[in-house]
């Protein structure tokens, strides 16, 4: 792999991680999907930081249980419908046509079921 996409990759799992981590302190934002994003880029880009997430006390569990079962955590299933529902509620409150919020209702609404159909 070249040196650009190694770093491309990086980067992409650098920012996916600090959204992670941000999300661990902000209701709203939710954790898991941006560590998992993390996860995939660095096993490409930097499979030593890949390791160091499977190690950590907080995030390796969380990685485990995806990879094995394709589980989410019950906390973050409810900030990702929590999160979905106040997006496409503030959609619906700032937009001027109904076409946005119904196409944006069907992309959310199946973001959303996937999610709380996966396993706990």
């Amino acid at each position: 792999m070249s040196r650009a996409r190694r770093g491309i990759y990086r980067a992409l799992g650098g920012g996916a991680m600090a959204l992670a981590l941000l999300g661990v302190a902000t209701p709203l934002l939710p954790t898991t999907p941006f560590l998992l994003v993390a996860a995939w880029a660095f096993a490409r880009g930097a499979p030593e930081w890949r390791a160091k997430l499977d190690r950590h006390p907080r995030f390796g569990p969380i990685l485990q249980q995806w990879e094995s079962r394709r589980a989410i955590p019950a906390k973050a299933k409810a900030a990702a419908v929590a999160g979905l529902s106040a997006s496409w509620g503030l959609i619906v409150l700032t937009s001027q046509t109904a076409i946005i919020p119904a196409a944006t209702a069907i992309i959310m609404g199946s973001v959303g079921v996937y999610v709380v159909s996966r396993p706990t």
